[in-house]
């Protein structure tokens, strides 16, 4: 739960393009992190993180972050496929986790909802990312239904199986 300490040193922000060069390095760690997840080591990739954030805004998704001590703490992407909301991406500094960050941006994405008369928001998730999963599920969210079936990205390991079902999956 958010302190009101917390909340008052923090600001919810909706990006521009001008913006996008303090959002790069952010959208960056989460391309690592999300690599991470499918076991894949990589490096940040700042100007693509620029260039992705570039072209999320070109496209009319509304972009939000949070400004906590000066900096960046955190952001969020989402994408309107009427009559859905997608939290496409959510990503919080790790110096700021637990701190109210993505329940301020989460709470955002609610509000674009419910103003689009909607009451859910719809995620994808990594089934590894269980820090997400666990505050999605805080949050009143369950899983419903979606499974991608892909061919493995090239140095990607798998290392685990997921039964759905009477199916296992590679995962």
């Amino acid at each position: 739960m958010r302190t009101k300490e917390t909340m008052e040193s923090m600001k919810l922000i909706e990006i521009q393009r001008s913006d996008a060069h303090r959002l790069a390095p952010l959208v960056a760690a989460f391309r690592v992190t999300l690599n991470g997840y499918r076991g894949v080591a990589s490096e940040p990739d700042v100007p693509a993180g620029r260039a992705e954030i570039v072209e999320f805004l070109d496209a009319g998704m509304p972009v939000f972050a949070v400004e906590a001590e000066g900096e960046l703490a955190g952001y969020m992407v989402c994408r309107i496929d009427a009559p859905c909301l997608w939290v496409e991406h959510l990503y919080v500094r790790d110096e700021y986790r637990r701190r109210g960050v993505a329940t301020l941006l989460f709470e955002k994405a609610e509000e674009l909802a419910h103003a689009m008369g909607e009451d859910t928001v719809f995620n994808f998730v990594h089934p590894n990312n269980r820090s997400m999963i666990d505050f999605l599920r805080d949050k009143g969210y369950t899983v419903l239904n979606m499974i991608e079936i892909r061919k493995p990205y090239p140095g990607e390991r798998i290392t685990t199986t997921i039964p759905v079902g009477d199916a296992v999956f590679d995962y």
